[in-house]
C-alpha cells in the first residue's frame, strides 16, 4: 500500500509542478492551465496513453483534472460503442454525472454556510 500511495503522490505532485511551472514562467491565467488540463486528459485518453497511467498511479492521475478529460473521453468512447453517433453527445455527460453532482452540491452547501458579506 505504501509504494500504491507514493506512486500517487508522485505522479500527483508531477501535475501540480507542471501546472505551477506554467502559472510561474507563462503568462497562461489559471483557467487556461485548468481547461488545458482537461483537453490534455482527453487527448492522452484517445492516444491511449492515459489508461496504463491511471492503472499505475491511481488516484494520482484520476483525481487531478486530467482524470476528468479522460473520464470524459472514455465515457464518449462506451456511449458511441453502445449508442452510436448519439453517444458523442452523451457519453462524457453521463461518464461525469455523479463528479459534477457532488461538486454542485458542495458548492451548494459552501454557499449556505458561508457569511454574507455586507454592502459598505
Amino acid at each position: 500500500m505504501l509504494i500504491e500511495i507514493l506512486k500517487a503522490f508522485l505522479v500527483g505532485g508531477a501535475f501540480c509542478a507542471v501546472g505551477q511551472v506554467l502559472i510561474d514562467y507563462t503568462k497562461l491565467t489559471p483557467a487556461r492551465i485548468l481547461t488545458a488540463y482537461v483537453v490534455a486528459g482527453v487527448l492522452l485518453s484517445f492516444t491511449g496513453l492515459y489508461a496504463p497511467l491511471a492503472e499505475a498511479a491511481g488516484a494520482g492521475a484520476t483525481v487531478p483534472l486530467t482524470g476528468f478529460g479522460h473520464m470524459l473521453a472514455q465515457g464518449v468512447r462506451e456511449a458511441v460503442a453502445a449508442r452510436g453517433a448519439i453517444g458523442i453527445l452523451s457519453g462524457g455527460l453521463t461518464a461525469a454525472s455523479v463528479g459534477i453532482t457532488a461538486a454542485l452540491l458542495a458548492a451548494l452547501l459552501a454557499a449556505l454556510v458561508t457569511p454574507r458579506r455586507r454592502k459598505v
